[in-house]
């Protein structure tokens, strides 16, 4: 028998339009609004959820000890 860790990533993603004179202040502005949580993702969210074996360990049985 083995023993595993497994990694799980949940995907949460949304669309915000904001006005701004260059694509960076417009990621500086939505970036910032996120920080102070006026911006916050929820289960309505939702894209994707991912499982990764991260580690396998074998485990010793009884008669191997």
């Amino acid at each position: 028998m083995k023993k595993y860790l497994v990694e799980i990533t949940e995907t949460l993603q949304k669309q915000i339009t904001v006005s701004a004179n260059s694509r960076e202040e417009a990621e500086q502005k939505i970036k910032e609004r996120y920080k102070n949580e006026d911006i916050i993702l929820n289960e309505n969210d939702y894209v994707d959820t991912d499982f990764h074996i991260i580690k396998e360990t074998r485990l010793m049985n009884h008669d191997e000890r």
